[in-house]
């Protein structure tokens, strides 16, 4: 019933699109995994510099299983989403075109972006370590793999095995050291769990504030918003939490991406392409990545002081390509291990 409304208003929503079309003379339809509020102001800027109309529909959930359904009768132009595994099932299932873009190559790393020029990255996130200061010391802490060894057993929290995010983690690890190494790795972290895998990353936090394990895993971006945050449960949480760059002796720490790419049934393709370049540029670059505290991909671009005050880290250079190509693996192994 809730995936029959979601369509439902999801229908209405195109409909907003198609009737808009013949307003401007230039727009660009936008399915987008971010709230439209949340990224105005930026593409307002868009509109004021180029003259292009951008609609948007929000689509946080059900945005491919709905181009596909609309097939080539889709009037979107353009996806924005996050996480590797998203844009690589877009891709997978056929609903994205290739594109060329000197700006883009330039101002995107080639790690950062579909070797085809289907998908391109627009800001980094990582996946780190969180502990809890009164009883861990950073010391004790160094890669992703040591926390599989007996001496955390019934010391960590992290979420599901069905977050793509832990799926992508598993993937990257995969492409470094084979599967067989990873599905140990995965079997220790099960092992080695405080509590079943539940919640979300601030959850993983909250509970290392809490008492309820002593280490977590989790994405930056939520250690920034909880830093930010208005409620006083989690501004208290993050205070008895600090953040662990691993794997910094050798290949880096994990990283992914939230990125854009054109439809295949792109209308506007040529204004989906100036979208995507502007976001990749430095202006867009500054909002962009700040407002959901991430990390730019152009190089030089001024990060946004609560993630400047987390210092500098070596992070995995691996291309994501390669980390997506492990995604159905990583599922493989998680079940395997019975990682929850």
């Amino acid at each position: 019933m809730r995936l029959s409304a979601y369509f439902l208003a999801a229908s209405a929503a195109v409909a907003g699109l198609t009737a808009s079309a013949t307003a401007y003379a230039k727009e660009v339809n936008l399915y987008s995994y971010r709230q439209e509020k949340l990224i105005r102001p930026i593409l307002d800027e868009f509109e004021k510099e180029t003259g292009i109309k951008v609609n948007v529909v929000f689509a946080k959930k059900g945005m491919l299983e709905r181009l596909k359904s609309e097939g080539m009768n889709s009037p979107a132009d353009a996806i924005l989403t996050t996480d590797i595994s998203r844009l690589k099932a877009h891709k997978d299932a056929g609903v994205l075109q290739s594109v060329s873009s000197d700006k883009l190559a330039q101002n995107i790393p080639a790690q950062y972006r579909d070797p085809a020029g289907v998908w391109y990255g627009l800001t980094v996130r990582s996946r780190v370590i969180y502990y809890a200061t009164d009883r861990v010391k950073p010391s004790e802490l160094s890669t992703y793999e040591d926390l599989a060894d007996s001496k955390w057993k019934g010391r960590i929290c992290v979420r599901s095995s069905s977050n793509v995010y832990n799926q992508s983690m598993l993937a990257a690890m995969i492409a470094h050291k084979g599967s067989a190494e990873a599905e140990k790795w995965a079997a220790g972290i099960k092992e080695n769990l405080a509590r079943k895998p539940q919640g979300g990353d601030r959850d993983q936090i909250k509970a290392a504030a809490a008492g309820e394990c002593d280490v977590a895993i989790g994405n930056t971006y939520y250690y920034g918003k909880m830093q930010n945050a208005k409620d006083k449960v989690q501004l208290d949480a993050v205070k008895k939490v600090a953040m662990f760059w691993p794997n910094q002796e050798d290949r880096g720490a994990h990283v992914n991406i939230s990125g854009a790419a054109v439809t295949k049934s792109a209308k506007n393709k040529a204004e989906a392409i100036k979208l995507i370049e502007f976001l990749s540029d430095t202006k867009a670059q500054e909002f962009y990545a700040s407002s959901n505290y991430e990390y730019p991909v152009k190089q030089g671009v001024k990060l946004d002081k609560t993630v400047a005050g987390w210092g500098n880290f070596k992070a995995d250079a691996i291309g994501l390509d390669k980390v997506a190509a492990e995604q159905v693996e990583a599922v493989k192994i998680f079940d395997r291990v019975g990682w929850r």
